[in-house]
This record gives structure tokens, C-alpha cells and sequence, in this order.
């Protein structure tokens, strides 16, 4: 992970220090905000992790990518939905970039793994950057790129890059799902160790360091 870590600062930190030094951006988007859409894995592991960042106004868990319209969470487990669990993170982009979220994102889990995280298994827990815009896609691509190209793991890149097209809020009970559950035995055996981690990656950007 050490090894990993360097290559993400060489190829994405260096971003943040662009973003908040640059005052015409700030200006531009200031009272603003943008949506980025992500899978990786379990959206509660997700929407836990991209709360904590200074400039991430809200995270909503839900699933993306599939062709069964309004599907219950219960469906989308089946795997024949085609949804990937997927959380849409709305920020600010004076204080957070996209290219910042994109570093997070590929912290954040295993983005070599084919439908799976860890002991999560099935395409709904596939790895996919459902880009907004053409310029999410370029970024989405330039950096998969980059890490494939200095490989900065193990394995190669498998992160799916699709347009979004629609996305469904997951029931009620899945928003803020470790908050409200820290004891639950998944959340406290997977998802806190997780958590812990992105912390220290992500240390300074931090809304409560």
C-alpha cells in the first residue's frame, strides 16, 4: 500500500495544492456545486469514507449502471439487475476537485478487482467512474492511465468508465448507514479499519482531522 501511496501523490495530491491555489477557480465556482459518481465496492463503506472530506456537501448511496428501473436494494443483490452499488458525492468544486475525488476514489478500494471487494462479491459490487461530463471522462482515463503506466499495483486497472445515465436512491436505511449502525458487525469489521485508513491518506482534507 506504501508503494501505491507514493504513485497517487505523484500522479493526483499535486492537484490540491493546484485547486486551492488557484483564486480565479475558487471565484468561478464559489456557491456552486458538481456531482461525481462513484462505485467501489459497498456504497456504506463509500459514503462513509467521501463524507469525510472538506468540500463534500452530501453522499447519497444508491445503484447506477444497470437496466432495471427503481430496483429495491434486495434486487440489486441478485446481480441481475446490472446496477452497481454507487454513491453520488455532491461538492463544492471551490473547495474539492474532481480530481481530488478521483485520488480519493482510488484509495479508497481495490480497483483491480473484477466485480468484487474483498468478500463482497458480484457485479454489483463492481469498480466504475460514471462520468458527468466529457471532462470527468478525460480525467477518469488520463489517470487510470497513468497508474497502469507506473504500475501502482499489483494488478491492472479493471475500474469500469460509463456515462451516467440515471441513478436510484437506495431505501432509506442505507444513507449514513455506519453512522447510524458503528456496532453493526460489518461496520465495525470492515468498514471502520477502512475508514481509519482513508484518514490518514487523507489527513489534511479532513472536515474533523
Amino acid at each position: 500500500m506504501k508503494k501505491l501511496f507514493s504513485y497517487l501523490v505523484i500522479f493526483l495530491l499535486p492537484f490540491f495544492a493546484l485547486a486551492s491555489g488557484n483564486k480565479t477557480e475558487e471565484s468561478f465556482y464559489k456557491g456552486k456545486t458538481d456531482t461525481a459518481t462513484f462505485a467501489a465496492g459497498c456504497f456504506w463503506c463509500v459514503q462513509a469514507q467521501f463524507s469525510q472530506l472538506k468540500g463534500v456537501k452530501t453522499v447519497v448511496s444508491g445503484f447506477s449502471g444497470g437496466y432495471v428501473k427503481n430496483p429495491t436494494y434486495e434486487e440489486v443483490c441478485t446481480g441481475k439487475t446490472g446496477h452497481a452499488e454507487a454513491c453520488n458525492i455532491i461538492y463544492d468544486p471551490s473547495l474539492i476537485t474532481y480530481d481530488e475525488l478521483l485520488a480519493a476514489f482510488f484509495t479508497a478500494h481495490d480497483p483491480t478487482q473484477l466485480n468484487r471487494q474483498g468478500n463482497d462479491v458480484g457485479t454489483q459490487y463492481r469498480s466504475a467512474i460514471f462520468y458527468h461530463n466529457a471532462v470527468q471522462k478525460q480525467k477518469a482515463d488520463y489517470y487510470i492511465k497513468k497508474l497502469n503506466e507506473a504500475k501502482a499495483y499489483k494488478n491492472k486497472i479493471v475500474t469500469e468508465v460509463d456515462p451516467y445515465t440515471v441513478f436510484y436512491k437506495a431505501e432509506d436505511y442505507h444513507q449514513d448507514f455506519y453512522n447510524k449502525n458503528p456496532e453493526q458487525h460489518y461496520c465495525k469489521y470492515v468498514i471502520q479499519p477502512e475508514l481509519e485508513k482513508f484518514r490518514k491518506v487523507f489527513k489534511d482534507k479532513l472536515k474533523n482531522p
